[in-house]
């Protein structure tokens, strides 16, 4: 099974139609500023309470919503390493979650991921010699008092018609017993983006040069283009040696009422 924009289209108008109506004449902001906002603004409240900035809430704009695609998994399983031993350019996934309304970070949202491996093959699908019951590269993190969720993972590789991403959902209003996620609603569907510069280094090393999948650009993936500036993460490495991993970083302005 191929994830392609024609394949996701018929999914896409629905899924951002509440992104759309929620923009409210403001301007977006840039992940990297919102995100150190909002935890500096948690750890500076009376018993860390969290605060907003001032002037921060007139500007918080919701992100917009994009297609939830074909490989999502209904696992709920709640952990902070979901790698399984897939091999890949480590990634440390850090995503601040905030009200759109207060631009106050909210704590114990569920954060659940699904991404394909350096191969461009997703767990759980028999495709690309993946099998049905594989769960690599899937979690469930909930937010801590800053509204951080982290995540141990790889690098996604690509497939044919997609740029390099990985899937997000955020859940509201459940509760974790025996290690997964139960109950409560969807508040946002969408995706994250890595930087082209930082792609291009990725697709040179092992194993992600043994991809052999054309790999889409940002700006000529269609579910890019229709809202994906705003998640595309922040990527700093450690040092020289980029195999040795990155941190990525971006924030997400949900309503948390919100339902599908």
């Amino acid at each position: 099974m191929t994830e392609t924009p024609h394949h996701e289209s018929a999914k896409q108008t629905d899924a951002t139609r509440r992104s759309i109506l929620a923009t409210l004449g403001g301007t977006a902001l840039g992940v990297t500023t919102l995100g150190i906002t909002a935890s500096r603004a948690a750890a500076a409240g009376p018993g860390n309470t969290a605060q907003p900035a001032p002037g921060l809430a007139a500007a918080c704009v919701l992100t917009p919503e994009q297609t939830e695609g074909p490989y999502y998994l209904d696992l709920e399983t709640v952990r902070k390493n979901i790698t399984e031993g897939k091999a890949g350019v480590p990634l440390t996934l850090r995503v601040t979650v905030v009200d759109t309304a207060t631009c106050f970070p909210l704590p114990n949202t569920a954060v659940d991921i699904w991404q394909c491996d350096a191969l461009g093959v997703y767990s759980g699908y028999v495709a690309g010699g993946s099998t049905p019951d594989t769960t690599f590269l899937r979690g469930v993190q909930l937010t801590d008092s800053a509204g951080v969720a982290e995540f141990t993972t790889v690098y996604p590789g690509w497939y044919v018609g997609r740029a390099l991403h990985i899937h997000l959902k955020t859940h509201a209003g459940g509760t974790v017993s025996n290690g997964t996620y139960h109950g409560g609603h969807v508040s946002h569907t969408g995706q994250l983006y890595f930087p082209e510069t930082y792609n291009t280094k990725i697709a040179a090393l092992t194993p992600y040069r043994n991809n052999t999948a054309t790999r889409t650009l940002n700006a000529r993936d269609g579910i890019y283009r229709n809202g994906g500036s705003s998640t595309l993460l922040s990527v700093t490495q450690a040092g020289t040696d980029l195999s040795k991993g990155v941190t990525g970083t971006v924030v997400v302005a949900v309503n948390p009422a919100a339902t599908p």
